[in-house]
C-alpha cells in the first residue's frame, strides 16, 4: 500500500512520517489489532490530519532533542458538549493521542523503535471554547522520551479565531515486569 507522506512537512525522516501516517501501526507494534472503528474516539482520531513532523535541538538544552507533530482537524458534532462547544474528553483525547506521536516520532529518531507507553497523568488546561465547525490545529512537543518516562505539551490552537483553546502536559510510561515477591521477606503477607 502506498502512502502519500508529500503533504507532511518538517524535517523528519520519511521512515517517522510513514509510520506516524496510519494509527494502526501504533497498536499493531505493541502486537495488539484492535477493532479501532469500536474504540472510543476512533471518528475524533480518523479525521486528524497530520501537517508536520520535525526533530529539533532543544532550544533551552541544545544537547538534548525534541519532536513537534503537528496535526489539524475540524470540530464536528461528535466532538462538542451540550453546550456546542469542544468537549472536554475530546480536549482530553486530543492531547493524548496527538502527543503520543510526538513521543513515538523522537523514539523512532533517537532509538529506531517506537516505546508505547501507557498514560500516568495528562493535565489539561482550558482557555477558550471553540465551537462546532471551527477549524483546530494541535500543536505536540516531546522533550523527554526516556528509557521508563515519556513527557510531552500540546497546546490546540483555533485557526479560525487565532487564540489557544486548551493545553496540557501528557507523562506516559513503559511498562514494567512486576517484580517477583517472596512470601518469607515480605512482612504484609505473614500478616494475612
Amino acid at each position: 500500500m502506498s502512502e502519500d507522506i508529500s503533504h507532511i512537512g518538517g524535517n523528519a525522516s520519511d521512515k517517522i512520517k510513514h509510520f506516524l501516517f496510519d494509527r494502526r501501526r501504533l497498536f499493531t507494534a505493541m502486537g495488539l489489532a484492535p477493532n479501532l472503528e469500536a474504540t472510543f474516539g476512533d471518528p475524533v482520531v480518523a479525521a486528524l490530519k497530520l501537517s508536520e513532523i520535525s526533530i529539533h535541538q532543544n532550544a533551552v538544552e541544545p544537547s538534548s532533542l525534541e519532536a513537534k507533530v503537528t496535526c489539524k482537524t475540524r470540530i464536528t458534532q461528535g466532538m462538542v458538549n451540550g453546550h456546542g462547544t469542544l468537549h472536554g474528553g475530546c480536549s482530553a483525547l486530543l492531547i493524548d493521542f496527538c502527543s503520543s506521536l510526538a513521543t513515538i516520532a523522537l523514539q523512532i529518531h533517537t532509538t529506531g523503535f517506537p516505546g508505547l507507553g501507557f498514560s500516568e497523568t495528562i493535565h489539561v488546561v482550558f482557555h477558550a471554547p471553540a465551537v462546532l465547525g471551527e477549524e483546530l490545529q494541535v500543536v505536540n512537543t516531546c522533550t523527554s522520551a526516556g528509557e521508563i518516562v515519556q513527557s510531552a505539551r500540546t497546546e490546540i490552537w483555533s485557526v479560525t479565531h487565532h487564540r489557544l483553546v486548551v493545553s496540557g502536559v501528557h507523562v506516559t510510561v513503559k511498562p514494567q515486569k512486576p517484580k517477583q515477591r517472596n512470601p518469607k521477606n515480605d512482612t504484609a503477607a505473614s500478616k494475612l
